[in-house]
């Protein structure tokens, strides 16, 4: 199981808005810049975390995005299902019912299933309880700053072996 881009992309420019807004609206241009994101990306994936009221746009010559909540009101959880649509499931036969498009023809009898769907069940749990204000204190504990503009891709390479 992974992660959406989406999913980890939203969750990055959520923090950059929470550790850099103090409050006043965020540019895309700004948060792009900021986070090696396309600003067409983020429009799509702020399109989804809009619907979701996880943030809202203020228009004009100094207008962005914003948080429609506090950031120690945000999750990751809340993240993934505005971006996704539903929660994480470690593999498709723990979600699904009898007879729905896509369950598992042994579901129901299978008693792996309930393995994999309380494991599903803690990740999103854990996911509920790491707030985008969490991660800023984190950021912030380990001397990260946000709002500098990340390294050039070569340099990025150069300091992180699992780039690529």
């Amino acid at each position: 199981m992974k992660l959406t881009t989406q999913i980890r992309y939203g969750v990055r420019a959520l923090c950059d808005i929470a550790y850099n807004s103090e409050g006043a609206p965020v540019q895309v241009s700004s948060i792009s810049e900021r986070q090696a994101i396309s600003p067409r990306y983020i429009e799509q994936i702020f399109q989804k975390l809009r619907k979701g009221g996880i943030i809202r746009s203020a228009r004009g010559p100094s207008g962005g995005y914003i948080l429609a909540r506090r950031p120690e009101e945000i999750t990751v959880g809340d993240v993934i299902r505005a971006v996704d649509g539903h929660e994480i499931q470690l593999v498709f036969c723990s979600g699904g019912t009898r007879g729905s498009k896509g369950a598992c023809k042994r579901f129901g009898k299978c008693v792996v299933s309930d393995v994999w769907s309380e494991a599903s069940r803690l990740l999103m749990d854990y996911f509920d309880s790491v707030t985008l204000d969490a991660i800023c204190v984190e950021a912030r504990t380990k001397g990260l700053g946000l709002e500098v503009p990340p390294p050039k891709e070569a340099e990025w390479k150069s300091i992180c072996p699992y780039a690529g």
